[in-house]
C-alpha cells in the first residue's frame, strides 16, 4: 500500500480520467494515487461523472513514470508511488482578488478615490482595488469605454476594501504629500496623554464623586436621624449625646452676655 503521506496529483480528477483512458490501471490503484473515492473512478469511467474533465498526462507532468504504470499494470495490488510531488501553486503579487460580483463596481470606487484623495498614487489605488493602472489612467483621461455609466461611489460601501485599509493609503499619500494636518494633532494631544488615558481619568473623577455625594448623602440622613431622636428625647425630658459622625449643632442657650442686665 502507498504511504498516507504521499501527496496527491496536481489535478486529481483529471489525472484519473487521463489514467482510467490510457492505461489499465485497477480503479482501486488509480483511486489510491489520486487520492480520490473507488466509485469517483468508476463514474469516470462509465462516463457517469457529473463534471467532464479533460485527461491530463501525469507523466508528462513528471509526476508517474511510464515504468511505474507498466508495474501497476502487470500487479493489480502495487501501489503506485509518484516520481515528483507537484509544486505547490501559490498566488504571486499582484492585484488584489476581487469577487466576479464587485468587479463591475471598480470604476466606481476608482472615480472616488480620485475624486476625493487625489494624492492617492496610481499605484496605491491598483493595489487597493484590485485594478490595472490602465484602469485607472482610462478613468482620470475619461477615456473609459464605460465612462458615462460611472458614478463615483465609496469603495468601503461597495465592498471593495476595509474603512482601515482606505483610512491607511490616505494617510499614507497624505503624508508623502506634506499635506498632514500635524498642527491640529499637537493641539489635541498637547498634554501628551492618548484619549484612553483621558477616558480613563474621566471616569476614575466621576466615580470619585459619586462615592463624595454618596458619603455626604449618608452623612445628611444621619444628622437629619439623630435631630429628630434628640427632638423626641427633648419632649420627653431626656437628654441626647451627640453622634460621634458629625458636629454637634450650636446650642440654643443665651450667652452670659445677653443674661446680663445693664448696671445702674
Amino acid at each position: 500500500m502507498a504511504s498516507k503521506d504521499q501527496p496527491t496529483p496536481l489535478m486529481p480528477h483529471a489525472t484519473a480520467t487521463w489514467l482510467v483512458d490510457q492505461t489499465g490501471l485497477s480503479f482501486e490503484q488509480i483511486a489510491q494515487f489520486c487520492g480520490l473515492h473507488i466509485l469517483e473512478v468508476q463514474a469516470m469511467a462509465d462516463d457517469l461523472a457529473g463534471s467532464k474533465y479533460t485527461g491530463r498526462d501525469p507523466v508528462h507532468a513528471g509526476e508517474l513514470t511510464l515504468g511505474e504504470i507498466e508495474l501497476g499494470q502487470a500487479d493489480p495490488e502495487y501501489a503506485l508511488k509518484m516520481h515528483k510531488a507537484p509544486v505547490e501553486v501559490t498566488r504571486t503579487k499582484g492585484p488584489r482578488y476581487t469577487p466576479v460580483s464587485k468587479r463591475q463596481d471598480k470604476p466606481d470606487g476608482i472615480a472616488w478615490i480620485l475624486r476625493s484623495h487625489p494624492e492617492v498614487s496610481d499605484a496605491q489605488i491598483s493595489k487597493l482595488i484590485g485594478t490595472t493602472r490602465n484602469t485607472i489612467g482610462a478613468i482620470k483621461e475619461r477615456s473609459h469605454w464605460n465612462i458615462q455609466n460611472i458614478q463615483p461611489k465609496d469603495p468601503v460601501t461597495l465592498g471593495l476594501c476595509s474603512q482601515r485599509e482606505l483610512d491607511a493609503v490616505v494617510a499614507k499619500a497624505a503624508k508623502r504629500a506634506g499635506i498632514t494636518d500635524d498642527d491640529d494633532t499637537v493641539v489635541e494631544n498637547a498634554d501628551g496623554r492618548s484619549d484612553k488615558e483621558k477616558l480613563i481619568e474621566e471616569l476614575r473623577a466621576e466615580r470619585e464623586a459619586n462615592v463624595k455625594a454618596a458619603a455626604e448623602a449618608a452623612q445628611e440622613a444621619e444628622a437629619e436621624a439623630w435631630l429628630a431622636k434628640k427632638r423626641e428625647a427633648e419632649e420627653a425630658g431626656e437628654v441626647v449625646a451627640p453622634s460621634p459622625g458629625f458636629a454637634q449643632p450650636p446650642s440654643e442657650e443665651p450667652t452670659e452676655s445677653e443674661d446680663e442686665t445693664p448696671a445702674d
